[in-house]
């Protein structure tokens, strides 16, 4: 505002010979309409926009993960997350410019452990999960507050994720535990039961690209 006057001030005190440009007029407006945006506002849409990039990665995984599984059993589906996975996040990540993983305790795949931003959210959920709190998505601001960090737990909720995350005796068949074997040999994800917290979402969304969205 202080910049629209200045301009208004410049205008009149110049005289008829001299204008300020209209771009100069059109250059404060939109300062003035980002300074509008509240951070309130801006978080928001960053959690809007989180739920929905995670809920597509998460339906992109499944639908591809269960095509696997009826061709090949859990068995050759273990061969394909291991191959797939990652490119089916990289490809989310592209699509909409952001940085998308999942962070687990006991991550199969190494890259998939929490880094020092991620672990004390991820250590909260599992906090809720054990108590029987109900776990939301957050956000949390890092980088200088010009990244916001959308977390989302990710819990073991399909008895079919027991195939090849559940109890070694007794969940997971022979023929997948031997493919485990090969592919992980010191794998750590297993043991698990419904409902417990297999990880959560960590996305990485640019600030000016959330503002951008409002």
């Amino acid at each position: 505002m202080k910049n629209f006057l200045f301009l208004l001030i410049l205008l009149f005190s110049c005289g008829p010979q001299e204008r300020v440009p209209k771009e100069a007029f059109d250059d404060v407006q939109r300062n003035n309409e980002v300074k509008r945006i509240t951070e309130v506002a801006i978080l928001q849409e960053a959690m809007v926009w989180g739920d929905s990039i995670t809920k597509e990665a998460q339906a992109q995984l499944t639908a591809q993960l269960l095509q696997a599984i009826e061709s090949n059993g859990p068995a050759g589906a273990i061969d394909f997350c291991k191959v797939n996975a990652l490119p089916i996040l990289k490809f989310v990540e592209s699509k909409h410019a952001v940085t998308l993983r999942r962070a687990s305790y006991q991550p199969r795949n190494p890259v998939d452990t929490p880094n020092e931003e991620e672990l004390p959210l991820l250590e909260a959920y599992a906090y809720n999960v054990e108590n029987n709190i109900p776990s939301d998505p957050s956000i949390q601001k890092i980088e200088q507050g010009e990244v916001l960090l959308y977390t989302k737990p990710i819990l073991l909720a399909n008895s079919l994720c027991l195939s090849c995350h559940g109890d070694p005796k007794k969940d997971i068949a022979p023929e997948t535990s031997a493919k485990l074997k090969e592919l992980y040999p010191e794998d750590p994800a297993t043991g698990y039961i419904l409902g417990d917290l297999r990880g959560m979402w960590a996305l990485r969304l640019p600030k000016k690209e959330v503002v951008k969205r409002l």
